[in-house]
């Protein structure tokens, strides 16, 4: 990344509860959730092309370079600003895919904003947000960069202050496909809207996560593992499950302890996105 003139992070997000209302007619789902954002993610570095070519500089195994996320983020800014601009981006990926952290919404929203900088667009927040939800129903969230509990498809956004506890994130070596779990005829689709504001304590439960156990061997087996420390969670269609600990020094305790089938990460809890403190900075 020596050539990039702008590093970001792209930090993953956990889904702290995520019940599924109903099925709309589009064949999206009415949700809400939880989302709070790790100390923890990929990098972009990113360098201004006066060409206007938008150029990922990094190869993705099984991902051609045009249907990127990534790279739909930069045209799409590209197409609804009419710069004439272009860009050459690095990815250092360190995020899963498949792992329901949002690695690539995360990438993508990372885009918007270090363009909506680098391009001197002027865009603000909203509208940048109204672009992210055309190319998936997380990157508004990763837009805003504060924890939110959403509703709708995940782009009606309040903000919250959940606790900032460490987090242990397993990763089970699977990638879990959002669309299967979806459309599995067993995933719960009628839990009652959550009314109480903020969302009432004991609500954390994930209605994904029954289905995702029994497709998914590795994650009903992390998170079996992870529950004999504490409470084990998978976050978003998974596979990555989490649990939270009071200190970094207990969660690396446990993570020292991961067997060799799981990787996994420890991290801080953070209300603010890390992408967010370091546009600020700048």
């Amino acid at each position: 990344m020596h050539l990039a003139s702008l590093r970001l992070p792209a930090p993953a997000k956990l889904n702290l509860m995520l019940h599924i209302l109903g099925r709309r007619a589009d064949g999206y789902h009415q949700l809400q959730t939880l989302f709070q954002f790790v100390d923890h993610g990929d990098e972009l570095g990113y360098a201004v092309r006066d060409d206007g070519r938008i150029v990922l500089n990094t190869e993705i195994v099984g991902v051609p370079h045009d249907s990127n996320l990534i790279v739909r983020a930069a045209r799409a800014l590209q197409v609804e600003s009419g710069c004439a601009l272009g860009v050459d981006i690095w990815l250092d990926k360190r995020l899963p895919m498949g792992g329901g952290i949002g690695g690539g919404s995360s990438d993508a929203a990372t885009t918007l904003l270090a363009l909506n900088h680098l391009w001197q667009l002027g865009w603000d927040e909203d509208r940048l947000a109204g672009l992210g939800l055309g190319l998936g129903a997380d990157v508004p969230v990763f837009v805003r960069g504060r924890a939110a509990f959403a509703e709708g498809v995940g782009e009606i956004l309040t903000p919250v202050e959940p606790p900032e506890p460490w987090y242990l994130v397993v990763v089970p070596q699977v990638s879990v496909s959002t669309a299967e779990i979806f459309s599995d005829p067993l995933l719960t689709r009628d839990s009652k809207p959550i009314k109480v504001r903020p969302v009432p304590e004991g609500n954390g439960r994930n209605d994904c996560q029954a289905v995702v156990e029994r497709r998914y061997p590795e994650v009903h087996n992390a998170l079996k593992w992870l529950g004999k420390f504490t409470e084990a969670k998978l976050t978003g269609t998974g596979g990555c499950v989490f649990g939270a600990f009071p200190s970094k020094a207990e969660a690396d305790k446990v993570s020292a302890l991961l067997p060799d089938t799981f990787a996994g990460f420890v991290a801080k809890g953070s209300n603010v996105s890390m992408l967010h403190r370091k546009l600020h900075s700048l």
